[in-house]
């Protein structure tokens, strides 16, 4: 026969609590992709109105910078204020320059 018990450094998690967990990490997840969609439409608004040396550094450097932040927010627990505190930052920065130019 299969043994079904659980070992006791597993914890078990029963009926509405599996549910509740379930639900709370597709909201985290859904918080950091739309994040991330965020980051990713402020490097198009870079790589078309920017300068052309400094857009592909400043684009593709604000997605990467972006990714980890989102994953370091995620990891927090859904503590959100660090990547969108850079996502203004880094916006900020983004038009600046483009009214620079």
């Amino acid at each position: 026969m299969a043994d079904h018990s659980h070992s006791p450094s597993q914890p078990t998690v029963h009926g509405i609590e599996a549910h509740q967990a379930t639900y709370n990490g597709f909201l985290n997840f859904s918080a950091a992709g739309s994040i991330v969609c965020i980051y990713i439409l402020v490097a198009l608004v870079t790589f078309r109105f920017m300068d052309n040396p400094l857009n592909v550094i400043v684009g593709f450097g604000g997605i990467l910078l972006g990714i980890i932040t989102s994953l370091i927010g995620l990891r927090m627990g859904g503590k959100w204020i660090f990547p969108v505190a850079f996502l203004v930052v880094y916006t900020l920065f983004v038009a600046s320059k483009i009214h620079m130019s």
